[in-house]
């Protein structure tokens, strides 16, 4: 195959292609971060939450399934090669989460919404990753790398069942397994989502998405003869990515995030065809769009800090049992219910 593709291009398709099995889920499922919070925190329903439980539970199975068939480098991942910082973790998590409130949905969920035609998620999806390429490479990098200096891991990867396993001596892999099954059964726990095979279908398809971006990326970085990433998907710095590729793409490879990018808003295009929800929107409201503008700015800048964003380093991530993907992912939540919660008070921002 790499023999007629190139591998840019390769990769690019498996990320469209794992892409479009979570924008199917953000349309049809009703997988989506800020929602899962909002149901949680004031609608009285932990289902969409414990949808991403079951998510995270399938990532974590099929990542360390693949580490233990020797099909996943994991050792070439983000997540396990660049050293663990908890104070980026918290802060960029609250940071990420507060913006997301304000801007109505994350970077993945814009994405979502906009291939159902809402025009305001387009600004957010440019702001929030404008935003994150000015932190991780633009006026602000100096200042980043400087609080944030990011150094390469030299020893034990940062990751629960490495650490785990070097402590107890007990096989790598079979602990990542157990750990995966038993965010499966913690999310099957709930008789109201065992009641619901839609939602549980397609929680396990995200799984299954984050899951083809390691194997399909790992393989060809394994088996071609460029060096080439081994990622799976985020939503934060690749938004931005994609940005720049839409501008200079004549000059510069296509990539996983690019591909990536394009296949959510394909399946979100798709299944809101499907579900005969696809209706152009737009902001009528002057104040609210200068609230979603704020909140996908910080948001943006947050990812950058965190290293990944709710997809990143919250099904991603947590799919290797990353030690930052817990801390980030509960500070997200955190900045989350606080946003929510000026603007369920009516919170406005200043004038």
């Amino acid at each position: 195959m790499l023999e007629t593709i190139p591998e840019a291009w390769a990769v690019a398709l498996i990320g469209c292609a794992g892409g479009i099995l979570l924008g199917l889920a953000a349309r049809l499922g009703r997988f989506c971060t800020l929602g899962a919070i909002e149901d949680l925190l004031y609608g009285g329903s932990d289902t969409r939450m414990r949808m991403w439980i079951l998510a995270i539970g399938v990532a974590v199975i099929g990542s360390f399934a693949l580490m233990g068939a020797g099909l996943l480098a994991a050792e070439q991942s983000f997540y396990y090669s660049i050293r663990w910082m908890p104070l980026a973790s918290i802060l960029g998590g609250l940071m990420f989460g507060y913006g997301m409130a304000l801007a109505g949905n994350c970077g993945f969920g814009a994405i979502a919404r906009l291939g159902g035609g809402d025009l305001r998620s387009f600004v957010i999806v440019l702001v929030m990753g404008v935003s994150a390429y000015v932190v991780l490479a633009g006026p602000l990098a100096p200042l980043r790398n400087l609080v944030f200096p990011q150094e390469e891991v030299t020893g034990t990867p940062p990751a629960l069942a490495h650490l785990v396993a070097g402590w107890t001596g007990l096989p790598l892999v079979p602990l990542g397994l157990l750990v995966g099954a038993g965010f499966v059964a913690w999310a099957l726990a709930s008789a109201d989502l065992r009641g619901k095979p839609k939602a549980m279908f397609w929680a396990a398809m995200v799984g299954v998405g984050v899951v083809s971006g390691w194997a399909g990326t790992s393989w060809v970085a394994t088996t071609g003869f460029e060096a080439m990433p081994v990622v799976s998907h985020s939503f934060s710095a690749p938004v931005g990515e994609s940005i720049l590729f839409a501008m200079t793409g004549s000059v510069r490879p296509v990539s996983f995030a690019v591909g990536s990018v394009a296949g959510v808003w394909l399946g979100a295009f798709i299944g809101s065809l499907v579900k005969g929800h696809f209706r152009w929107e737009a902001c009528e409201d002057p104040r609210e769009l200068r609230r979603q503008i704020f909140g996908a700015g910080i948001m943006g800048a947050g990812a950058a800090i965190a290293m990944g964003c709710t997809v990143g380093q919250g099904i991603s991530a947590f799919s290797l049992l990353s030690l930052s993907a817990p801390l980030t992912f509960a500070a997200i939540v955190a900045g989350a219910a606080f946003g929510l919660r000026q603007l369920i008070e009516g919170f406005q921002p200043a004038e």
